[in-house]
């Protein structure tokens, strides 16, 4: 990893994600937003509550990027996708698995990962 400063409440659900504590905040309605949240956009409740995530969610949708901008020239190819985990969705990067045999509707996993190019830690999903 580079030698960053921290990103205060990302840099802690990145921290739950790799010790296989992931969460996110789920608002009284069920709507479910990634931190870092204050108040739920939908409707507005700032009673958000951690809620662990479920061990795996299914791809909603993805693209292969195979000609990245310079700041991410060594991880080309790559998959971005995002993912289903029920009250929240999340995107990340899709390792694991080639560009054609993606669909949509996989089941995977989240861990955490490093960037090739920067180093910088980053959402993983990987199939399950």
């Amino acid at each position: 990893m580079t030698d960053k400063a921290r990103d205060g409440e990302y840099d802690d659900l990145l921290d739950a994600i790799a010790d296989g504590e992931g969460y996110y905040l789920e608002c009284d309605a069920g709507h479910g937003w990634l931190p870092p949240r204050r108040v739920c956009p939908d409707c507005g409740s700032r009673d958000l509550t951690e809620t662990p995530l479920p061990d795996s969610g299914e791809v909603e949708t993805y693209t292969t990027v195979s000609v990245a901008t310079p700041a991410f020239a060594e991880d080309a190819p790559y998959t971005t996708a995002i993912v289903d985990f029920g009250a929240v969705q999340v995107t990340g990067l899709l390792r694991g698995v080639e560009p054609e045999n993606i669909e949509v509707g996989m089941p995977v996993g989240v861990t955490v990962g490093e960037r090739e190019t920067t180093g910088d830690r980053a959402i993983v999903f990987e199939p399950r």
